[in-house]
C-alpha cells in the first residue's frame, strides 16, 4: 500500500507539472495557409513607455553585460560622436531611426510595432512617424531604389525562422533616438531573425554590419516581445514644429 501511495504521489506530482507547463505555456504556434509561422500581431515588451509592464531593452541594469553599437566604433567615429547631442538627433526633424530606440527594428523611436503576415509580403508597422516597411518574401533581390531613412528590406524562411535582410540607408539618421548619439555610415546592414517561441512570444536576433564606422559587426543581444492585448495601433504624429524650441534651446546651451 505505501508503495501504491509513493507510486500515485509520483504520478499526481507529474501530472501537476504537466499542467503547470500548459498553464505557462503559450499555446501553439499560429501558421498561415502556407504553413509558416503567422507573425501577425501587436507586440512590445509587455507595456508602452511609462507603464507598469514595460521592460526596458536597452540598459544594462539586469547584469547583463554586452556591447552596444557605439562600444564598437573605430577611433575616428568615437572622435565624431563627442562632438555631438541630443541637438543632433534627427528624430527632432521627425526623421525615423534605422535601427530602433529599445533596439527592436520593429519599433523604431517607439515601444509598440505591428506586423502584418502573408506568405508573399510581411508588412511592419510603427507608431511613429507614420513608418512602415514592405518585405517581400517571394524571392525577390533588393531593388535598385535611391537610398532611404529605413532602407531597403528583403526576408526568406529557414524553417520557422524568418529572415530580414536590409540595406541600402541613407547616412543622415542615427540608430537609436533620445540623446543616444549612434551615427551610421550608408554601409549599414541589418540582419534580424525572428522566431516565435509560442503563440504569445516572438523572439528577435540581429546582427548589425557597418565597416563605415564599426570595428566589427554588432550582434544585438535578444529581444523577447508579447502580444499586446489590442489589434491596432495608435499613430504618433510629428511635424518638427514642436520639438523646435527645446532645439534652439539646446543649441544656445552647448548642448
Amino acid at each position: 500500500m505505501k508503495i501504491l501511495n509513493g507510486n500515485l504521489l509520483v504520478a499526481l506530482a507529474a501530472l501537476a507539472f504537466v499542467f503547470s507547463a500548459a498553464a505557462q505555456d503559450g499555446g501553439e504556434i499560429p501558421r498561415m495557409a502556407d504553413g509558416k509561422p503567422d507573425l501577425s500581431g501587436v507586440w512590445w515588451t509587455g507595456g508602452d513607455l511609462g507603464s507598469a509592464g514595460y521592460g526596458s531593452t536597452t540598459d544594462r541594469s539586469a547584469g547583463l553585460q554586452y556591447n552596444l553599437y557605439t562600444d564598437l566604433y573605430t577611433p575616428e567615429a568615437a572622435q565624431r560622436m563627442a562632438t555631438l547631442s541630443d541637438k543632433d538627433d534627427p528624430t527632432l526633424q521627425c526623421k525615423p531611426t534605422a535601427f530602433g530606440t529599445l533596439s527592436v527594428r520593429l519599433f523604431d523611436v517607439g515601444a509598440v510595432g505591428q506586423i502584418v503576415a502573408t506568405p508573399d509580403m510581411m508588412i511592419f508597422l510603427q507608431e511613429t512617424f507614420h513608418g512602415y516597411q514592405l518585405i517581400p518574401t517571394d524571392g525577390r533581390k533588393h531593388r535598385f531604389l535611391p537610398p532611404s531613412y529605413r532602407g531597403d528590406a528583403v526576408g526568406h524562411w529557414e524553417g520557422d525562422t524568418f529572415v530580414v535582410e536590409t540595406v541600402n540607408f541613407t547616412d543622415d539618421t542615427w540608430m537609436f533616438a533620445e540623446g543616444g548619439v549612434s551615427f551610421h555610415s550608408d554601409q549599414l546592414r541589418i540582419v534580424e531573425r525572428y522566431n516565435m517561441a509560442d503563440a504569445n512570444t516572438l523572439r528577435i536576433d540581429a546582427t548589425i554590419y557597418d565597416p563605415g564606422v564599426l570595428t566589427e559587426p554588432w550582434v544585438v543581444p535578444t529581444k523577447t516581445l508579447v502580444l499586446a492585448p489590442f489589434d491596432q495601433l495608435l499613430p504618433l504624429i510629428c511635424s518638427g514644429v514642436e520639438t523646435q524650441e527645446r532645439m534652439d534651446g539646446a543649441s544656445a546651451a552647448g548642448q
